[in-house]
């Protein structure tokens, strides 16, 4: 038994030292209790989602194959355990649209000979691009991804609305134009929605519950609301060829989008997903259904490539679902389509360097991943005979067969340095990859099944997505919780949460966190405050 136990202990060590890099912000948020040092694939509180990550998603995919039971329909988006539950299905029937009978595999060069594959080494050095001082406030870190001039334009471009709106629909006499230090008064207001939770950010100057009274001072609620009613990022609509269901707030998107490439260099491992943005649970079982009707069906969809070391995003994609946005992706009804020109547009500043990106089943096909490969671009994604395309792929490993699979058992078939495995753990799972070697072995470790054997592109996929799940499900509790009708608007403060999230990554890796250890709660309240200038703002207060 003593033996056994090494032996279990010994590959523990062994898995967790090929991840290690996963541990560099296993704390990010500054609140994990005591599995803060650990792996969060290998966590072991009893109330860990990642822990359970292949169990759970084994379960369910195990679930849709029994007939005659009806299931909860679930969305479609590539994030947390989604992901996989889209990664089992098949019958042992016909194999989906477009892929190969056995003798179409033969002839396409797909072979069940395995050789190695060896993934070059990463051509960057991951981490912050700037040294921080020690003295840096919350608002420094804020302001690498919305400056000065950032804040200025928005100055701009609300008081030539303002101006516009009144020269069409009349004078109003409350207004006055706004400034700079405003402008960042407001966006204190609305972000402090992010750290304490109210249905309004109105409440701010209420009598009740949610009111703050120690900010409402800094602004009347009546000059608030008159920023709140003419706020724009641009004011007039551009000539024909921007991207015109977006163009309200594209340049901002653009200007992010920069500050995030030249302020952090992502790890070599990276994913595409969809991050959680939709409205927390808790809130809506509080709400009137007068309240739920007022809030809108959000009309957009917006994807991430975020590293999976500290969870920083280093690039976003915002898709119209409806209206005329010029970018291609409107008109592409097909999903797995309209996916692959979403993974291209965020991967389109990365080729070359040796990158490895996860992709989830509405990304993950044959032609991308061997379109990716010519640019450096190796690729781990995970399978579904209903989400992915499968052109190209053989039948005979995505339908299930009629022999049971034993659990931990996998095959494998080859095309080039392509690899298309197919894994059992209470249902078949299946990865197509030409990052990691087929060749080589990986284990998953569970407190109550013991070791189950993979291969090692499931161990990589497992222990990286269960990050991301881990940080997604603490990060999206910091979103601003304003909620606007417009789209822009909610997109914006959208990337208003992202860029903040960010920010406080790289407070994390910077000497300041050394002065002041604060928690993403923390760092949320103090970047409330320097927002609003308010007194004892230094970062040793």
């Amino acid at each position: 038994m003593a033996e056994c136990g090494r032996k279990a202990l010994s590959l523990l060590e062994a898995a967790r030292s090929r991840y290690e890099s996963l541990q560099i912000s296993d704390d990010v948020f500054g609140e994990s209790g005591d599995d803060s040092s650990d792996n969060p694939f290998y966590s072991t509180s009893g109330d860990s989602d990642s822990d359970n990550y292949i169990a759970e998603v084994g379960e369910e995919e195990q679930q849709q194959q029994q007939p005659k039971h009806h299931h909860q329909k679930r969305g479609d988006k590539d994030s947390g355990h989604s992901w996989a539950a889209g990664g089992g299905g098949g019958s042992s029937g016909a194999g989906p649209p477009g892929s190969l009978s056995r003798s179409q595999a033969e002839e396409e060069g797909w072979t069940e000979t395995l050789q190695d594959v060896t993934v070059p080494p990463y051509k960057e050095t991951y981490g912050p691009a700037q040294k921080m001082p020690a003295t840096a406030t919350a608002l420094d870190f804020f302001q690498l991804f919305v400056p000065d001039n950032c804040i200025q334009n928005m100055v701009i471009q609300t008081n030539m609305y303002a101006k516009k709106f009144q020269e069409r629909f009349g004078s109003d006499e409350g207004w006055r134009p706004v400034t700079a230090q405003e402008i960042k008064a407001f966006l204190g207001f609305v972000t402090s929605t992010s750290v304490h939770r109210c249905e309004s950010v109105l409440s701010i100057w209420s009598s009740g519950f949610f009111s703050n009274r120690s900010i409402a001072l800094k602004m009347s609620q009546a000059r608030f609301e008159k920023i709140l009613k003419y706020f724009h990022i641009v004011a007039f609509r551009p000539s024909q060829g921007s991207n015109q269901g977006l163009y309200k707030i594209q340049p901002f998107l653009d200007s992010l989008q920069q500050s995030f490439s030249c302020t952090f260099r992502p790890s070599q491992t990276q994913v595409l997903h969809e991050p959680l943005i939709d409205e927390d649970p808790v809130f809506i079982t509080t709400c009137t259904e007068r309240e739920l009707r007022k809030r809108k069906k959000r009309k957009f969809s917006l994807w991430v490539r975020q590293c999976t070391s500290t969870g920083f995003i280093c690039q976003i994609s915002v898709h119209l679902k409806e209206g005329q946005g010029t970018d291609g992706l409107a008109t592409l009804k097909n999903k797995p389509q309209l996916h692959s020109l979403v993974a291209k547009q965020l991967c389109q500043n990365i080729s070359g360097k040796n990158t490895i990106i996860f992709t989830g089943p509405s990304i993950t096909s044959l032609s991308l991943f061997s379109e990716f490969s010519k640019q450096d671009i190796y690729c781990c994604g995970l399978l579904s005979t209903r989400k992915s395309d499968c052109t190209g792929l053989p039948q005979n490993m995505l339908v299930c067969g009629s022999t049971p699979a034993q659990r931990g058992q996998s095959r494998v078939m080859m095309k080039g340095s392509m690899s298309l495995i197919s894994w059992y753990n209470k249902g078949h799972f299946r990865f197509l990859t030409n990052a990691y070697s087929p060749t080589k072995q990986g284990m998953i470790i569970k407190r109550k099944s013991g070791e189950i054997p993979c291969p090692l592109a499931v161990e990589a996929f497992a222990a990286h997505l269960s990050y991301i799940c881990k940080y997604d499900d603490k990060y999206s509790k910091y979103f601003i919780f304003h909620k606007p009708n417009k789209t822009w608007q909610q997109v914006f403060w959208l990337s208003i949460s992202i860029a903040i999230n960010n920010a406080y990554i790289l407070y994390k890796m910077s000497d300041a966190y050394t002065v002041k250890r604060y928690s993403r709660a923390q760092f949320g309240e103090r970047l409330v405050r320097e927002l609003l200038d308010l007194d004892d703002c230094s970062p040793t207060q």
